[in-house]
């Protein structure tokens, strides 16, 4: 433990050392007035914002079907406030958990608690870098969409960056035309980019899928991703990512081929099974099948759910976890919209959301990759269609590129969805508050039971917001310090 806080320490001390750094650059800029060539300023002491007009033609263009925008706004809206309230709710729900059940692992590096590309271990410099500047012009496209759309004009867009990583965009409004809209054109505008992130996601999904079903395996035979500790398989010298040729001499075709010959035999029979292992080099192994009914018996399934789960006793075991056909990497991103995915559209639309969101976890599995080496490997383009053109390589460009997209997505959407300011989930969540005050100002009024002044309204909705962003940011930086204490 005192190691890893050493570590930890001395990665603190790196980032304030660049940061501080940058600070006396962005200053000297400033007094030679290099940031007022660049129409660039500093803001919060260390963070430069570069404004330019890039854009903004094509901003007009694009918007000029205001009705279909409006439109697109109010979808954007209703799903951006059911979003701030459940990643609201999960912030109450994961300080509480951080509170009754404090962790008991080693703490993350400070490189690990921002999310900066080639900074974060789990995060790609090069993949990451680009897919943090897409979706950043995808969000605030967004917002200048909705802008326009209501009449807003947009003065520029701009990047915000902490020397060469950029942290964030903008597109830069006319505040006076902003804070006299009307607050439902206001809201639109705010839930717009996290809303255009998040449907950013879905297009990269769908993409995932298309490019699934360009790719097949490079090899007909099923590979072993895990072993079973004291299982048949690993006494035998099995190894992880060995793929199964044959099975008593029978050649052994995908996973509906293994279930087939293992059929033939009873637990405690000793068959050879030939591998070929991850260097290329083939072995026959001779290996003593377990019992997979006991096994399972043992994990503490019930009889019941054995019987519905149709073990029976003396089912052959091999003592593998994990086995898989060639194509599973690329099926496990693309999830329900993968050709080898089996279920009708229903299942696959309402599958798909979850899908996203499990999807975030698959950095941090594979320590900073999409698939690993093996999957990648075990992958071939097709001949016909995409696969043909851009072959192997190319596809697996694509894949990886389509994934970051998506990943970056779902992080930006969300994360400005978090109820305080100055993220869009906070001015969401202030218009909101003031939205439901006048609603219920306007049924007292009706109803003649209480009059609230418009002048209160403002005032509670305004110290409501500031209240809860401070007591959310004391949550969050609560749960981030409580593995250190």
């Amino acid at each position: 433990m005192d190691g890893a806080w050493g570590s930890v320490q001395a990665d603190w001390k790196l980032l304030l050392l660049l940061v501080l750094l940058w600070y006396i650059l962005l200053r000297t800029w400033e007094r030679n007035g290099t940031l007022d060539k660049w129409n660039a300023s500093r803001v919060f002491g260390f963070v430069l914002m570069v404004r330019g007009t890039y854009g903004l033609k094509m901003l007009e263009k694009i918007s000029k079907p205001r009705r279909f925008w409006r439109i697109y706004g109010e979808i954007s809206l209703w799903i951006c406030v059911g979003s701030m309230l459940l990643v609201g709710l999960l912030m109450g729900l994961a300080f509480i958990t951080a509170v009754l059940y404090p962790p008991t692992t080693d703490p993350p590096s400070a490189s690990e608690l921002v999310a900066i590309p080639g900074l974060n271990p789990m995060i790609p410099l090069g993949w990451g870098a680009m897919a943090f500047i897409v979706a950043l012009v995808i969000h605030e496209f967004g917002h200048g969409l909705l802008a326009r759309a209501h009449g807003m004009r947009i003065r520029a867009f701009g990047l915000l960056q902490l020397g060469p990583l950029p942290l964030g965009a903008f597109a830069e409004p006319q505040y006076e035309e902003l804070h006299r809209a009307p607050r439902r054109e206001r809201m639109r505008m705010f839930a717009a980019g996290p809303a255009t992130n998040l449907f950013a996601a879905f297009v990269c999904l769908l993409m995932l899928g298309g490019l699934a079903g360009q790719v097949v395996s490079s090899t007909p035979h099923p590979h072993v991703r895990g072993l079973i500790v004291d299982g048949g398989a690993e006494e035998a010298g099995m190894q992880p990512w060995d793929v199964i040729l044959t099975i008593n001499g029978s050649e052994v075709l995908g996973l509906e081929g293994f279930r087939d010959e293992m059929n033939a035999f009873r637990a405690n029979d000793t068959v050879l099974i030939e591998v070929q292992h991850e260097n290329g080099e083939q072995e026959t192994l001779t290996v003593v099948l377990g019992d997979k009914y006991l096994y399972h018996q043992n994990l503490g399934w019930s009889e019941a759910y054995l019987e519905a789960s149709e073990i029976e006793p003396e089912d052959p075991f091999l003592g593998v976890n994990g086995l898989a056909e060639g194509t599973q990497g690329i099926d496990r991103l693309a999830g329900p919209f993968s050709p080898r995915f089996e279920a009708n559209l229903l299942v696959k639309i309402v599958y798909a959301p979850i899908h996203i969101l499990t999807i975030m976890v698959v950095p941090l599995q594979l320590q900073g990759v999409s698939m690993y080496p093996m999957e990648e490997a075990m992958l071939s383009a097709a001949d016909e269609g995409i696969g043909g053109v851009l072959g192997t390589g190319g596809i697996l460009f694509m894949v990886n590129f389509f994934f970051w997209l998506m990943w970056v997505n779902i992080l930006l959407g969300f994360t400005n969805l978090i109820p305080m300011v100055p993220f869009d989930g906070g001015h969401l969540f202030k218009d909101t508050l003031h939205g439901t005050l006048s609603a219920v100002k306007k049924v007292g009024k009706k109803t003649k039971l209480w009059n609230i002044h418009p002048m209160w309204i403002d005032h509670i909705s305004s110290k409501a917001s500031s209240l809860s962003s401070l007591a959310l940011l004391m949550m969050l930086a609560f749960i981030i310090a409580v593995p250190y204490l």
